[in-house]
């Protein structure tokens, strides 16, 4: 395993993406500090260039575009069916998970009514004499922006898949797939800590609480968007994949009922009724022969890298 260059992959990826959070502590707005977006979106591109400096300069590679799964041998034509799957598979994952949640009873949801979008719409719909038909057609909006806006969501998505999945995941291989996916996972999840701390995704949880669900959150989903990236042999997928996990998060606020905010801790794919969803998929993969990836035999190991080791034998 190139133990150096994944070293220098974390500090990386890691320690610039948590400076770039600083701003929002000494500014006192947090999350909602105006230049937020600007500095989520850069620390989403930390992974990228964490993966192109080491595969550049710390354990050059001959084809580092090729390394990181950003260009693969067959183009397009080779990983298109997984895109496909990426693109639907999210929304897809995230209306079970609201499903298991409703009929575990922490999901209060209006599936057909639609009065917890229609509370917080209201004042886009008061004196309307269609008033009732509102919430539906804002639903269907919202589904359908859902479906294109992820593919504006994989592209931050990139920065972060082009380092977790595209390099660190194929670097851990030596460890095995289970204990690659769960390295690169827990890795992932810490690297959400600044934010973590600013209340993003479990603002109502103790600190403690909020990175373990964090943790957990990232080995499941990161484990589904490893296997995108390995039998793929494309980064593509699993970018695309991430981009639509992050726009179905609205699909909660659509469906719930009014008087019921969504609570991630509990509700959908971040919250842990949603993990029975993730496993049940990785449960499938593994029963139907695709988990673990079956991946080409690496040439052996010479005494550096790029020097095949000579036989004393003959």
């Amino acid at each position: 395993m190139d133990v150096r260059g994944t070293v220098w992959f974390v500090a990386i990826a890691i320690g610039p993406a948590w400076l770039l959070s600083v701003p929002m502590f000494i500014t006192g707005e947090g999350l909602s500090w105006s230049g937020a977006p600007f500095a989520l979106t850069a620390m989403m591109l930390m992974p990228a260039v964490a993966a192109l400096v080491v595969n550049k300069w710390i354990s050059p590679s001959p084809k580092p575009l090729r390394a990181t799964g950003l260009t693969n041998p067959g183009g397009i034509k080779k990983w298109w069916h997984y895109a496909l799957l990426a693109w639907f598979g999210p929304p897809i994952a995230a209306m079970l998970a609201l499903a298991v949640g409703y009929m575990l009873g922490v999901y209060h949801a209006d599936w057909t009514g639609l009065s917890g979008l229609a509370e917080r719409s209201a004042p886009e719909i008061v004196g309307q004499p269609e008033s009732q038909t509102v919430p539906t057609s804002l639903a269907l909006t919202q589904i359908g922006q859902i479906f294109l806006m992820g593919w504006v969501h994989a592209v931050p998505a990139l920065g972060e898949e082009l380092g977790w999945r595209g390099y660190l995941t194929k670097a851990l291989l030596p460890l095995g797939q289970p204990g690659a996916f769960l390295t690169t996972g827990a890795l992932w999840g810490l690297w959400h800590a600044p934010i973590l701390i600013l209340g993003y995704n479990y603002p109502s949880v103790p600190i403690v609480v909020a990175f373990i669900m964090m943790i957990c959150f990232c080995v499941l989903v990161g484990t589904l968007l490893s296997w995108l990236r390995l039998a793929s042999g494309s980064v593509w997928p699993a970018a695309i994949a991430h981009g639509f996990l992050n726009a179905a998060a609205a699909l909660g606020g659509i469906f719930s009922a009014a008087g019921h905010p969504v609570n991630n801790v509990h509700v959908g794919l971040l919250g842990w009724s949603g993990w029975i969803v993730l496993v049940l998929l990785i449960l499938v993969l593994m029963l139907v022969g695709k988990l673990p990836v079956k991946l080409p035999a690496a040439p052996k190991a010479g005494i550096s890298k790029g020097v095949s080791r000579l036989s004393r034998k003959g």
